[in-house]
């Protein structure tokens, strides 16, 4: 950025005029010297950025003019760009008001016009910190315009490599709910931190989550390569609540029971998974292969099929879905591979109706309890369990 201003130098000139005074008695009164005028100090620039030849990208770059005031500032980046900035009311300082880069030299140029009139250039280069490596950060939900999720929605921070300091990764995330609520983080890898409510969200709540990695060294040099930002709102409350001994699914809206479906759910060597389940994908149609989680040909229990209307409800491959061929065992034999089973109009109606964000509870399945470490596996921790995966507790 670069601004002038124009000044005007008034000459004032002081006439000093010394009188001597006659007495008229018998002493006269000593003649009093002017007094001396001070030199005027020139214009100083002093440009600084914190960190030596390793300054943070986040770090403006400041310029202060001292016994002056600013008359030009340029700051230009490697590719002879020059960089935004901000001048102070009184044309005293000015600073960047751009996010630098890493490994990168700026050159910057001021001037400054002292109270004599005279002009003071300084110039200096700024050079900014290059980390051993960067990481990137994902945010889930997918960021986009009028993000709208159930009340069981967690917000879910992944990396693309290992952090090593969790605390420094925690502190640079934000979540501001409105209306407030209490919740907090856990890391469930090195690489993936969630982020849950105390309890659901209320319904109609705005989630805004801030992901401020970029300039934060996250451990061992590794630094965030870029800040993320989510904001969703939180839609009423659908949960449907499957039980492995009556085959049946009641569909709860707004606390209130709608519907119940018969299913089928996964059978006795390949149960679903007790617990609170969240939705975290739907697809009309999707290719449901056992060879995803290491059942593949050969194997006699192997299978590779298109399944519709589909609403994925964990990591182990569990969906809510149509499946005309169990539509005979619905409502009365558990035989899926761990998915919860509908016939073609029940499962168009739960697509309709659920989606990312909304709750399947499971019951009664005889399976193993989902575990919190699965992508929306959340709520299978107590919170005070929850709390414990912070790396800021305590």
């Amino acid at each position: 950025m670069r601004f002038d201003r124009l000044y005007k130098t008034n000459a004032l000139v002081i006439g000093v005029i010394a009188v001597a005074a006659v007495g008229c008695g018998t002493s006269g009164s000593p003649t009093q010297p002017a007094p001396a005028m001070r030199p005027v100090r020139p214009a100083t620039v002093l440009i600084t950025a914190a960190g030596g030849d390793q300054v943070n990208p986040t770090t403006p770059i400041v310029v202060t003019a001292g016994n002056g005031t600013l008359s030009s500032v340029t700051v230009t980046n490697p590719h002879g760009n020059q960089v935004t900035g901000a001048l102070s009311s009184d044309h005293v300082s000015w600073r960047t008001t751009e996010v630098l880069s890493y490994g990168a030299d700026y050159d910057v140029s001021a001037t400054a016009v002292g109270r004599d009139g005279r002009t003071v250039e300084q110039r200096a280069t700024i050079h900014t910190l290059t980390p051993k490596r960067q990481v990137d950060p994902s945010v889930f939900p997918a960021p986009g315009p009028n993000v709208d999720v159930g009340v069981g929605q967690p917000i879910v921070v992944r990396f693309d490599q290992d952090i090593t300091d969790h605390v420094a990764a925690e502190r640079a995330l934000q979540v501001v709910s409105v209306p407030d609520q209490p919740g907090g983080w856990g890391w469930v890898s090195d690489q993936e931190v969630h982020y849950r409510p105390q309890n659901f969200w209320r319904p109609g709540t705005r989630v805004t989550v801030n992901v401020k990695t970029y300039g934060v060294d996250l451990g061992a040099g590794v630094y965030g390569q870029a800040d993320r930002t989510l904001d969703f709102t939180v839609h009423e409350p659908w949960v449907a609540r499957a039980d492995g001994n009556t085959k049946q699914m009641q569909i709860f809206h707004n606390n209130q029971l709608v519907n119940t479906l018969p299913i089928s759910m996964g059978k006795e060597n390949t149960p679903t998974h007790a617990g609170m389940h969240v939705i975290s994908e739907k697809h009309e149609k999707v290719t449901m292969d056992s060879c995803t989680y290491g059942v593949c040909p050969g194997h006699p229990d192997y299978y590779r099929v298109d399944e519709y209307f589909a609403q994925r409800i964990s990591d182990d491959g569990e969906y809510v879905h149509e499946n005309p061929a169990s539509v005979d065992a619905q409502g009365n034999t558990n035989v899926s591979h761990g998915c919860i089973n509908l016939n073609q109009e029940n499962a168009q109606w739960f697509f309709q109706h659920f989606g990312p964000g909304d709750v399947v509870d499971v019951v009664n399945s005889g399976g193993p309890p989902l575990s919190p470490t699965d992508t929306y596996g959340v709520w299978a921790a107590s919170w005070p369990d929850w709390q414990t995966r912070s790396a800021l507790r305590g």
